[in-house]
């Protein structure tokens, strides 16, 4: 296979990015009526990424990054979280999730590694969202186009926020980005992780490389490849069918809940809007 195939539709203008980006934070943060922004910082590329943009559109003063480490998480993490608060200068807060998260373990024998690292992503999120109530700011999300796609990501955890500047950037693409914006070396070069157990990291537990991913995605998803096309253009027919599968079995994540329909105007297919009214 050539090993380019896709990879010309992952180049982005990463100046051009940012500027749209940081436009549309201050944009929707504004519309909304917040003037603040609160997002979950956890030393990885995506969250990085974002505090960068939120920093550029709301001012260091208007943004606070939250980090909440779990027992397990790594030195590295919290290393690197700090790196990108002390180089922005914005307003953080750390709290541990430990404390709540065993007290529900505890009265959960024989819970799984990945029930624990879900309770972990959804209890940051309870945190971040009660942040937001304290600091008066619109919640930022941190999640990738591939993580979405992919569903690589825990419902009504990490995937939950008010806006998501990052959620049409590819991880290829952001890797891109974040060297524009000055995202630490630190960061950049470190295998993605979600510092969910001990040693994990995105590419081990997915079983494939996010280069590798992001290029069939590309045909897939914005050249409207059909799948049959992409093997015979020599990507491995077995990855192929997983990641279709994958895709097409997480579409419920990526919307509002499904509303039976009884009139007219249902919330979910007939009253749809990009933004609220009258902004």
């Amino acid at each position: 296979m050539n090993p380019d195939l896709g990879a010309a539709g992952l180049v982005i203008n990463p100046e051009l990015v940012a500027e749209i980006l940081t436009r549309f934070v201050r944009n929707e943060i504004h519309r909304t009526g917040f003037r603040r922004a609160v997002f979950g910082l956890s030393g990885g590329i995506d969250s990085s990424v974002v505090a960068y943009l939120v920093v550029r559109a709301m001012g260091p003063e208007n943004v606070l990054a939250v980090t909440m480490p779990y027992k397990t998480s790594s030195e590295e993490t919290r290393r690197d979280s700090a790196a990108v608060v002390a180089d922005l200068g914005m307003q953080s807060l750390d709290v541990p999730i430990t404390p709540q998260v065993d007290a529900y373990v505890a009265a959960m024998p024989g819970i799984t590694q990945m029930r624990l690292a879900n309770k972990c992503a959804r209890e940051r999120m309870t945190v971040l969202y009660d942040q937001s109530a304290a600091f008066e700011g619109l919640v930022v999300g941190t999640s990738n186009k591939t993580e979405l796609l992919l569903g690589y990501g825990t419902q009504f955890g990490d995937l939950a926020s008010a806006i998501n500047p990052i959620g049409d950037l590819y991880k290829t693409q952001l890797r891109q980005l974040a060297e524009y914006l000055g995202v630490p070396a630190a960061i950049l070069n470190k295998a993605p992780s979600g510092d969910l157990w001990v040693g994990q990291t995105d590419e081990g537990e997915l079983g494939f490389s996010y280069d590798q991913v992001d290029r069939l995605l590309v045909l897939l998803v914005d050249r409207r490849w059909q799948p049959a096309q992409a093997v015979r253009a020599g990507f491995d027919a077995e990855f192929v069918e997983r990641v279709v599968r994958m895709v097409r079995r997480n579409q419920y994540k990526r919307r509002l809940p499904v509303i039976a329909k009884l009139t007219n105007r249902t919330m979910d297919r007939d009253f749809r809007y990009p933004r609220d009214w009258g902004t």
